[in-house]
C-alpha cells in the first residue's frame, strides 16, 4: 500500500537531484520525462468513467488493465447465468477497487511519476 509521506519524500529527493543537474542535463531530463509524466486529474477522469480499467492503460499498466477487463467481462457474463449472484459480487468487488483507485488517484499518479523520474535519471547516469 502506498504511503503518502514516503511518496512525498521520494518526490522531493528526486526533484532535488534534478535541480542539481547541470543546465544541459536538466533540459534533457525534462525533454525525456515530459512526455512520460502523467496528470492525476486525467487518471481520475478515466477511472471515473469505469470503462473496464482504461485508467490502467494511461499509466502503462497493461497487465492490470487486461486482468480488470477479463474480470469485468466475466462478471457481466455471469449476470445472465445461474451464477448471477457471483457476477454481482465480482462486479461490486471491482467497483470497490475502482473507487479506492479514484480516491487515491493523486498518490497513485505521484508514485508513477516518481518511478518515471527515477528511470530517466538512471538512464542519464544521475541516479544514486
Amino acid at each position: 500500500m502506498l504511503d503518502q509521506h514516503r511518496v512525498n519524500a521520494e518526490e522531493e529527493t528526486l526533484r532535488q537531484r534534478v535541480r542539481d543537474l547541470p543546465d544541459a542535463a536538466r533540459a534533457r531530463f525534462y525533454a525525456d520525462a515530459g512526455e512520460r509524466l502523467r496528470d492525476p486529474d486525467t487518471y481520475a477522469v478515466l477511472n471515473f468513467s469505469l470503462i473496464c480499467g482504461i485508467h490502467h492503460l494511461y499509466l502503462r499498466r497493461y497487465g492490470l488493465w487486461l486482468f480488470e477487463l477479463l474480470l469485468s467481462v466475466l462478471g457481466i457474463v455471469l449476470l445472465v447465468t445461474p451464477w448471477f449472484a457471483l457476477g454481482v459480487v465480482l462486479l461490486l468487488a471491482l467497483l470497490g477497487t475502482e473507487l479506492y483507485c479514484l480516491f487515491r488517484s493523486q498518490l497513485i499518479v505521484q508514485d508513477y511519476n516518481n518511478r518515471v523520474m527515477r528511470e530517466v535519471l538512471a538512464g542519464m547516469g544521475a541516479e544514486r
